[in-house]
């Protein structure tokens, strides 16, 4: 498990951060420090392997908390979310070694795609003594070699939340699912997951059936086409688990 110190003044917000975190697998959340004199005091007393980071908190900012953290615990990752989206604070933070920028407000996709890709660098990092010269390669230009190769999307859809709406499904073990259960699984609008129904149902990963009642309308139920997943591979920016 990576452990994860939150950086943030607003309890409201570190609360919300706390439970994202949570839904992600592979991570835990060491401590909630209110100052970067709550944070140092946790780093150096914890095993912290990320802080996440606002930049705007009384006394010292996020910025110099980054100067610290490189000052004295130079291998210490850190992913910024803030409200700060003028670009001083970016090319800073940038500068300082942050891995990530997320400028408040954000969704829930955008904070998901920043950890899992952490977590992919962390993994592969951790696992090898070495690499060649391709491997580096590979790792370092990864992300822009699947956008020159992805297919585009429709109109008002997005790669990240088609990312997570596919791995939902597939972790759904083969069960028959209606728009309002992925909807909640996920966690974006009613509206929005039909979007994507709509078009994983065109491309035809996922095929409807039409369930009749006595009264009203009928009940859509959606289930995978295992056999067409792979069809959904050039459209996101990174692979299925």
């Amino acid at each position: 498990m990576i452990k994860v110190l939150i950086v943030e003044d607003d309890p409201m917000v570190a609360d919300i951060n706390k439970s994202y975190l949570r839904a992600i697998n592979g991570f835990e959340c060491a401590g909630v420090a209110m100052n970067t004199n709550e944070a140092m005091n946790l780093i150096k007393n914890q095993d912290i392997e990320l802080v996440l980071l606002d930049i705007f908190m009384p006394g010292k900012n996020g910025i110099d908390l980054l100067v610290d953290i490189r000052n004295e615990y130079k291998s210490l990752d850190a992913i910024v979310i803030s409200a700060a989206s003028d670009m001083q604070n970016i090319k800073s933070a940038l500068r300082l070694g942050a891995v990530d920028y997320l400028i408040k407000p954000f969704e829930f996709d955008r904070f998901r795609s920043a950890l899992k890709k952490y977590k992919n660098e962390y993994d592969l990092m951790n696992q090898k003594e070495s690499m060649v010269q391709d491997e580096l390669d590979n790792q370092l230009l990864r992300q822009n070699k699947m956008m020159e190769h992805c297919e585009s999307l429709p109109k008002g859809l997005t790669r990240e939340t088609l990312q997570v709406v596919v791995e939902s499904i597939i972790e759904n073990n083969n069960k028959p699912f209606t728009t309002e259960m992925l909807a909640e699984r996920v966690g974006v609008s009613r509206v929005s997951t039909r979007k994507y129904l709509k078009f994983l149902t065109n491309i035809e990963m996922v095929s409807v059936n039409h369930h009749y009642k006595k009264t009203g309308r009928p009940i859509h139920m959606y289930e995978v086409n295992y056999e067409k997943t792979g069809i959904i591979k050039p459209y996101l920016n990174v692979d299925l688990p």
